[in-house]
């Protein structure tokens, strides 16, 4: 008696599409394809100290995942820096007796990307994030912890937006960027120069 071939051979397949599509969707990165150009390396960060220790970690791991070489700044070819982070919780929703029904958690930070030569590959840029979630007076501790996943959530999709503003930069990307500040800084009058 032959056997019979299964009904749906190409499940499997279909399956594992299904999983890597969800993987990438959740912004999960795969080892062996960096999404930070090797032109970027080696790459220090650097935290100023308002920066919660959370963050500075979920990007360099982020880093590390994605097999970026990270090192101390007086070793790096660029120098990442974080600095001003802002958090603010408000309440986004009201119950008839008056009471938060709803808060919003916005976590932002500053961004820059300096050259060992001082060109500011990437300028100050401001980066947030923000989740809401609803709150009940009647289980307050369970809604602290829920606030606390949060946090950590805010912080990795913060870390993704800045690895995300690190992976145009190729290259020639980087050149055409030191061109045109070399060129600009060169339209500007040198006022240490003598009078003639």
């Amino acid at each position: 008696m032959p056997l019979r071939s299964p009904p749906y051979p190409a499940l499997p397949a279909v399956m594992s599409a299904i999983v890597m599509t969800t993987i990438a969707g959740c912004g999960f990165q795969l080892r062996g394809a960096p999404p930070v150009s090797a032109a970027l390396q080696p790459l220090a960060v650097e935290c100023a100290r308002d920066v919660p220790e959370l963050l500075c970690e979920s990007v360099r791991d982020q880093l590390e995942l994605g097999d970026v070489e990270l090192a101390e700044a007086s070793n790096a070819a660029y120098v990442m820096k974080l600095s001003d982070f802002q958090q603010d919780r408000r309440a986004s929703a009201i119950t008839v007796q008056a009471a938060a029904a709803e808060y919003t958690l916005r976590n932002s930070v500053s961004l820059e990307l300096i050259s060992t030569d001082q060109v500011p590959i990437i300028g100050d840029t401001r980066l947030s994030s923000s989740e809401s979630y609803r709150y009940d007076e009647t289980n307050v501790l369970a809604k602290q912890r829920e606030e606390e996943e949060l946090q950590t959530q805010l912080s990795n999709r913060l870390a993704q937006q800045i690895i995300f503003r690190l992976a145009p930069l190729t290259q020639a990307r980087i050149d055409t960027i030191r061109d045109q500040h070399q060129s600009d800084s060169g339209d500007q009058p040198d006022n240490d120069a003598p009078a003639p």
